[in-house]
């Protein structure tokens, strides 16, 4: 009776589901990567399908001219390559986000298949930004979807590094926990494309009339931004370690003015 129980006691702690338990790190980055090569083949394969001319409309309509057949289709290489740099910034997060993980729990994988789903999406807002040229009544609902698509591809990027936090003694190097040399950065470039893609939301519902160049300029702006946060976060830690020795003199100076004072001096 005992080992029976003992039997039934193992196979249910076999098949319970603790989200905290650990994942193969190794196969969430080669699945992670897998997703991101596809999705990014699939950017190139509907350019080379839909948006080259025919070598008889070049001939008869662009006079022979390859540069000027070409560029009629240029607000779809522009989206194309908009598409493809959000994919790869998302790619360069992501590795630098497992790079700093020592241990991935299950928890952590689910988030990470929540931001891939998304990610996927990307081709789809290629495809609405690409055609909004034509179709102009539904630039403004392209470029939205868009935007939903990226905040939630990355907001469950930045969900990933709050979870490993919970824990970050397992999961994190040390130089990336809280309050380690990376973590201001990190925590930074993480929140990046969140707050950019929801901005660029709601600036094109307030607006509506100048909503392709606001997403070609979030396209455009972020990759500097990336550089620029670099810089910031590397002066604003500068400056703050430079008040906090200033504040730690001034603390031992009063000390040792106060040692050096008599024990009559210091009572008056």
């Amino acid at each position: 009776g005992q080992r029976v129980e003992e039997e039934e006691h193992h196979s249910l702690e076999t098949f319970t589901f603790y989200l905290s338990e650990p994942l193969s790190k190794e196969r969430v980055e080669a699945f992670s990567d897998g997703v991101y090569a596809i999705v990014a083949t699939l950017l190139i394969l509907d350019i080379c399908e839909d948006n080259v001319p025919d070598p008889r409309e070049v001939e008869e309509k662009f006079h022979g001219s390859l540069l000027e057949a070409l560029s009629e289709y240029g607000p779809n290489y522009l989206a194309y390559f908009g598409s493809f740099v959000t994919i790869g910034l998302l790619w360069f997060v992501h590795h630098s986000l497992f790079l700093y993980v020592t241990k991935a729990t299950r928890l952590m994988g689910l988030l990470n298949i929540l931001s891939l789903a998304f990610i996927g999406g990307l081709p789809l807002a290629y495809q609405l930004t690409s055609e909004f040229a034509e179709k102009s009544h539904n630039e403004i609902e392209a470029i939205q979807v868009s935007c939903v698509i990226t905040f939630f591809a990355s907001i469950f990027q930045f969900a990933i590094w709050t979870t490993a936090l919970l824990n970050e003694e397992e999961t994190l190097h040390a130089f990336a926990r809280y309050g380690g040399k990376e973590h201001a950065f990190m925590f930074a470039k993480l929140a990046l494309y969140p707050c950019v893609s929801l901005g660029a939301f709601f600036l094109t519902c307030l607006l509506s009339e100048f909503s392709t160049a606001i997403f070609h300029l979030m396209q455009i702006v972020i990759p500097f931004a990336f550089l620029a946060l670099r810089i910031f976060v590397r002066i604003a830690l500068a400056a703050i370690k430079s008040v906090m020795s200033l504040s730690r003199r001034k603390v031992v100076l009063l000390e040792e003015e106060e040692a050096c004072l008599s024990p009559t001096e210091t009572l008056s």
